[in-house]
């Protein structure tokens, strides 16, 4: 059943998109060369889509090309939960008329005020929109190579303005982004009612285009997506339940460390836009006795994302390790109990859950009762995340090829922890 419809302006952008898709676990298939599309494809297929070629002809023919491939769909509107107009990464052809036709064509079909949200963010490939302008590995779109191409050249960088709609165009800086989905929803709502068609709303990460998203289906309005195909992808994973049964993989982040720094990462974590639970760890229970040790890492519950953290991470929960010295237990012996005991709820959590496949652990000392724990005999670099985190591979041991990125508690700055599970889910096509 066609949920996603896709409509790009040339077949390597509809493939672009079509290849998120696809990671994420849903059947995608592009329609080539004006191709009729079989009922067995559309029962099996999750996303359709389709290139009108049209990014150097005239705006009145692209409106035409897309307003006919659209139109196609007609018998599938009340399945299709997302629609898109794929634009090209750097703004090139036809956006106004392309989605002026799109806009007519799915409000014909659905009856409804249809509008266009566009946000062009697309992280990987460098490419963000700050104060309207889209910015390309950190230059202005019209200092780029891109203003001398031959055929569709782009001289301005202000997105809002290269629409050149019939209708009315506005934009939403970072600003509208602060306050949480519930107040975009409302801003888009108030632009809508104002008459505006086309709202472009900046984005710079991908949590942005999570948090736009979220927004847009907070909004309750119809709306078709405008961009390179990742604001389409991250629109589609929250909308649409593939066909074929997926596994959706998972990540668990285990800290240790009771830096301040580290206490306003989790903190940045616990509210972003990922779904995550936290098992929030009362440290001084691993202390007591073994029976109440095993009772506090019997602990256990799970989401896309999981994060195990000792409740010292707050000064109030920290433990005066006095009694336990004064008791006989070293530092050391105190210390390496707790650490333990977290990687062992690591470990359980990782053993009777196959789908988390991503780790991320801070703390040096947690990280190294990680391994021993796991029995990793090693761990193969494969790259730097940020600044003193690192990802690679468990080699050997429970979880060999594991996904690991491992950083200092300290280190980096509030939305550290955030970019370390960011990648970790861009690895796992999460």
């Amino acid at each position: 059943m066609v949920q996603c419809a896709v409509v790009a302006d040339d077949l390597t952008g509809g493939n672009a998109t079509g290849v998120l898709l696809a990671k994420m676990g849903y059947k995608a298939y592009t329609i080539l060369n004006g191709q009729k599309v079989s009922e067995n494809v559309k029962d099996n297929c999750d996303c359709l889509i389709y290139s009108t070629d049209s990014r150097a002809v005239s705006p009145e023919e692209a409106y035409s090309r897309v307003m006919n491939v659209a139109m196609t769909l007609a018998d599938e509107v009340r399945n299709i939960k997302v629609w898109s107009k794929r634009i090209d990464s750097t703004l090139r052809g036809n956006l106004g008329s392309e989605t002026d036709a799109m806009i007519d064509a799915v409000s014909s079909m659905t009856g409804e005020n249809v509008i266009a949200v566009s946000a062009p963010c697309f992280p990987s490939s460098g490419r963000i929109l700050v104060g309207g302008y889209l910015l390309v590995d950190g230059s202005p779109l019209h200092k780029t190579n891109i203003a001398i191409d031959p055929k569709t050249p782009v001289k301005t960088s202000d997105m809002a303005s290269l629409f050149k709609s019939k209708y009315k165009v506005a934009s939403i800086g970072l600003n509208g982004l602060m306050n949480g989905k519930h107040k975009l929803a409302a801003e888009i709502n108030s632009l809508a009612e104002q008459g505006n068609r086309i709202i472009v709303i900046d984005c710079v990460t991908q949590e942005d285009l999570d948090l736009i998203a979220d927004a847009v289906i907070t909004c309750g309005r119809k709306i078709i997506a405008v961009d390179p195909g990742v604001f389409t992808a991250a629109l589609s994973r929250k909308l649409i339940t593939p066909n074929t049964k997926h596994e959706r993989r998972k990540i668990l982040a285990v800290v240790g460390s009771v830096n301040p720094n580290t206490t306003a990462q989790m903190e940045e974590l616990w509210l972003s836009q990922h779904p995550i639970a936290n098992i929030f760890a009362e440290t001084r229970r691993f202390l007591e006795s073994d029976e109440e040790r095993e009772k506090e890492i019997s602990k256990s519950q799970f989401n896309t994302v999981v994060s195990v953290t000792g409740d010292g991470i707050y000064p109030e929960k920290r433990i005066d390790f006095t009694p336990y010295i004064r008791n006989g237990s070293s530092l050391d012996e105190i210390t390496d109990k707790i650490n333990s005991s977290l990687a062992e709820i690591a470990f359980r959590i990782l053993k009777s859950e196959p789908l988390f496949r991503g780790l991320y652990a801070s703390g040096g000392d947690v990280t190294q009762a990680v391994c021993q724990r796991f029995g990793a005999s090693g761990l193969e670099l494969k790259d730097e995340v940020l600044p003193l985190a690192a990802y690679g591979l468990f080699s050997d041991g429970e979880f060999s090829g594991l996904h690991v990125v491992t950083k200092g508690g300290s280190q980096g700055n509030s939305d550290a922890i955030n970019r370390c599970v960011n990648y970790l889910k861009e690895k796992l096509f999460i």
